[in-house]
C-alpha cells in the first residue's frame, strides 16, 4: 500500500526529472538556431603562436551573420557525425576492447579473489577500502568506467555489510572511485582525451601535473570513507540505511557465488591489460600518439585478451560489437554536440557569443576566471552527463575563451574535468539514480550524506585549479 509520503516523493522525483540527453542537446540545438538569427556576425583575428591559431582579445569586430534554417538544423548532426568522426571510431573502439576485457571476467574474478582474502587476512580487511577504491579510481582515471561500475554494487553492499560497515559504503566503494577517478581522469579518453583533441591540446598531455590531481582526489575519498566506515562500525546506528541493512543481514552476506579463485589465464589478462595502459602512456608521452594510434592499440589489446582469455573469434566479434553498440548513444550525443558548434560557425556568431562571455569569466586574476570556468561546468554537468559529450558542447566555447582570459587551455579542460565531480549527487544523473536504485538508498537520503564530501570536493577542485595558473600550465 503507498504512503502520502510515497505520493509526495514519487511527485518531487517527477519534477526533477529531465528530458533525455539527445532531447536536451537537440533543444540547444534549435536555440542556436534560432540565436542565427538573432545575434550578430562577429570575429576576432587569430596569429600563429608555436604552430596554434591563438585569438588575439583586442580585434573583435562585427561582420554579417548568415542566419541557419530548418534545412540547416537538420543537417547539422549529420555534419557533426563527419567532423568528429575520428573520435567518434575511437570512443567505439575502446567500448568494443574492453568490453572483450570484460568478456574474459578477469576483472570480476579479481574483485572477488580480493574480498575472499579478508577472511584470513587481517591486513586486507584495513586495506579494503583503499585498495578497492584505488583500483575503481584508476579505471575512471584510464579507461573512463563509469556504468561499467554499477553491477559492482551488488557485489560490494553485501560484503561491506559482512564486515561490519553499511549499504552506503558498500555503494561508495565502486561508484566513488569510479566517479572520482573518471572526474580526476589523467588519462580518460571519454573526457581528457576528447576535450585536448576539440581544444587543439596535445591527448593525454599535462597527465603528470592530472596525476597528482587523481592522487589528492582519490586519497580524500579514501580517507573519508575509512572515517565514516570506521563510525559505522563502532556505532551501526549512526547509518542513515540502518534500518535497510538490518533486512539486508538476512540476506547471503558475501554475494560471491561459487567463486573459486583467480585463475592463471585471468592474471594473464590482466598483466596484457596493464601492459597496454603502459604502451599507451609511453606512446604518448614518448612518440606523440593521437586518438588514431590509441584506438589502434586498444583494438590490438582486445583481439589479445579475447585470445589469451580462450574466447573464440564470435565470442571476441560479439563481445566488441556488443561493446561498441553500447556507446552508440554516446557517439551520437557527440555528433549532435559538435552539430551545435557547426551551426554556430556557419553563422560566425561563436566569436560574438565568446565576446559576450568574456565579461563574465575574465577577472583580474586568472585563477578566478579558472574557478569561474569551473561553476559553469559544474552547472552544465548537472543537465549532460556524458563527459565526452559535454567535452564536444562545451570546449569548442572554453577553449578559446580560455585563451581570451589569460587562463592556458590546458587549465580550462582541468575545470571541465572537475565540473564532473557533482555526479554522484546529481538526481539527474542514470548513472547515480540507477546505483541507488541498485542499492534501494532513496536518493534523498542519499544526498543528505554525500553534501559534506561534496563541500570537500568543490574545494579541492577550487584549490587544484590555482597551481596550473600561477605557473601557466601548458
Amino acid at each position: 500500500m503507498s504512503t502520502p509520503s510515497n505520493h509526495a516523493a514519487s511527485g518531487s522525483k517527477k519534477k526533477l526529472k529531465l528530458p533525455h540527453t539527445f532531447v536536451l542537446l537537440f533543444i540547444i540545438l534549435a536555440l542556436i538556431a534560432a540565436a542565427t538569427w538573432l545575434v550578430p556576425g562577429g570575429k576576432y583575428d587569430t596569429h600563429l603562436v608555436n604552430g596554434k591559431q591563438l585569438i588575439d582579445p583586442a580585434s573583435f569586430h562585427y561582420i554579417p551573420s548568415v542566419p541557419q534554417g530548418f534545412t540547416a538544423l537538420i543537417k547539422a548532426p549529420i555534419k557533426g557525425f563527419v567532423e568528429a568522426a575520428l573520435i567518434i571510431g575511437f570512443v567505439l573502439v575502446v567500448g568494443g576492447a574492453f568490453a572483450v576485457l570484460q568478456k574474459t571476467e578477469a576483472v570480476d574474478a579479481m574483485i572477488k579473489a580480493l574480498a575472499r582474502a579478508h577472511d584470513s587476512s587481517p591486513f586486507i580487511q584495513k586495506a579494503l577500502i583503499p585498495v578497492f577504491v584505488t583500483m575503481f579510481s584508476i579505471g575512471g582515471a584510464t579507461f573512463g568506467m563509469n556504468e561499467e561500475a554499477i553491477p559492482f554494487v551488488m557485489i560490494f553492499v553485501p560484503l561491506a555489510l559482512a564486515l561490519g560497515y553499511d549499504t552506503v559504503t558498500g555503494v561508495s566503494i565502486p561508484f566513488l572511485g569510479s566517479q572520482v577517478g573518471f572526474g580526476a581522469a589523467f588519462l580518460n579518453p571519454f573526457n581528457v582525451g576528447i576535450a585536448q583533441g576539440i581544444a587543439g591540446v596535445p591527448v593525454f598531455s599535462g597527465w603528470g601535473y592530472r596525476l597528482i590531481v587523481w592522487v589528492i582526489a582519490t586519497g580524500v575519498t579514501i580517507a573519508f570513507l575509512m572515517w565514516y566506515a570506521a563510525r559505522i562500525k563502532k556505532n551501526p546506528q549512526l547509518s542513515p540505511t540502518y534500518a535497510l541493512d538490518l533486512e539486508k543481514r538476512k540476506e547471503q552476506p558475501h554475494g560471491l557465488g561459487d567463486f573459486h579463485g583467480i585463475t592463471g589465464r585471468h592474471k594473464l589478462v590482466l598483466a596484457i591489460f596493464v601492459a597496454a595502459l603502459a604502451i599507451m602512456v609511453g606512446g604518448v608521452v614518448g612518440y606523440d600518439w593521437y586518438i588514431d594510434e590509441i584506438a589502434a592499440l586498444f583494438l590490438v589489446m582486445g583481439i589479445v585478451i579475447g585470445l589469451v582469455g580462450k574466447l573464440d573469434s564470435t565470442q571476441i566479434v560479439e563481445s566488441f560489437i556488443q561493446g561498441a553498440r553500447d556507446l552508440v548513444g554516446t557517439a551520437l550525443v557527440i555528433a549532435l554536440a559538435r552539430g551545435t558548434m557547426i551551426l554556430a560557425r556557419d553563422a560566425h556568431i561563436i566569436d560574438t557569443m565568446l565576446h559576450g562571455l568574456m565579461p563574465l569569466v575574465q577577472s583580474s586574476l586568472p585563477v578566478f576566471a579558472a574557478w569561474k570556468m569551473f561553476g559553469i561546468q559544474t552547472v552544465i554537468n548537472f543537465f549532460i552527463h556524458s563527459g565526452s559529450g559535454q567535452a564536444a558542447l562545451t570546449m569548442p566555447i572554453m577553449a578559446p575563451l580560455s585563451d581570451l582570459v589569460g587562463v592556458t587551455r590546458q587549465t580550462a579542460i582541468l575545470a571541465f574535468q572537475l565540473g564532473e565531480l557533482t555526479t554522484p549527487m546529481i538526481p539527474t544523473s542514470g548513472i547515480t539514480v540507477g546505483v541507488l536504485a541498485l542499492a534501494r538508498i532513496p536518493w534523498i537520503t542519499w544526498a543528505k550524506w554525500m553534501i559534506p564530501l561534496q563541500l570537500i570536493y568543490a574545494a579541492l577542485a577550487l584549490a587544484m585549479l590555482v597551481p596550473p595558473c600561477l605557473m601557466n600550465w601548458q
